[in-house]
């Protein structure tokens, strides 16, 4: 365990300082590999914050754009990616003091809430339509589940579980300790079992589906094996 947090705390890895030297040099091909390196941490952080996906596209054009305006200031203390991170929590918590929650989506001009400043890869569409809408229907329990977690459970739970990010890497990132971090996601996991459960009941009930396409084409195959097709 301290061999981990001594390597943390020892600072980024060679490649960081040589991506930072080039972006700061304006480096087009650097400042690129720096973005996509980070663009889905930094937003499924900033949306653990604010719950809201284009706020959250605006937190990460902000962090971009604050980062790389002032990489003078990346000392090297710790990784870049934790950086860049601890820079989208600011900016988030933030906006989120800034926000004013009276404001109606119904009077925003056409393609403000969607995607305007990086376009993030989409699973494949399955040619079932009733499989894709009951994927998208399960991938929507689970996301509004995450969002109703109390945000101190819900931002360790994106880091950890979502990301991927170990507990020192979390403790770090979120200035916690590590047993905190662990605490923290146990919670998480029991608060977002128990909310799973209550909310995925009645999709439950249209599971495995048998209409659409498969339906046609298994009464199909039967009417023409009994010779009653047209």
């Amino acid at each position: 365990m301290q061999q981990v947090q001594s390597r943390l705390v020892a600072g980024p890895c060679d490649d960081d300082l040589e991506l930072v030297r080039r972006a700061r040099a304006r480096d087009e091909g650097a400042i690129r590999a720096i973005m996509q390196a980070n663009n889905r941490k930094l937003y499924r952080i900033a949306r653990g914050i604010l719950r809201n996906d284009s706020e959250a596209e605006d937190v990460v054009q902000e962090t971009y754009v604050r980062a790389f305006t002032h990489l003078e200031s990346f000392r090297g203390d710790s990784r870049l990616a934790t950086w860049l991170a601890r820079i989208a929590i600011n900016e988030a918590l933030g906006r989120r003091r800034r926000l004013r929650p009276t404001v109606d989506w119904t009077t925003l001009e056409p393609g403000v809430l969607n995607a305007q400043i990086i376009q993030f890869p989409v699973s494949a569409v399955s040619d079932d339509p009733e499989k894709t809408m009951a994927q998208r229907e399960i991938q929507h329990i689970v996301e509004q589940a995450v969002d109703e977690l109390p945000e101190a459970f819900r931002i360790v739970f994106i880091t950890r579980v979502i990301e991927g990010m170990n507990v020192e890497e979390t403790a770090e990132l979120l200035d916690l300790k590590p047993e905190t971090v662990k605490t923290r996601l146990h919670r998480a996991r029991t608060m977002l079992r128990a909310n799973v459960e209550k909310k995925v009941g009645p999709v439950m009930m249209e599971a495995f589906p048998f209409a659409g396409k498969r339906c046609a084409r298994l009464t199909d195959a039967v009417l023409g094996r009994l010779g009653l097709t047209k």
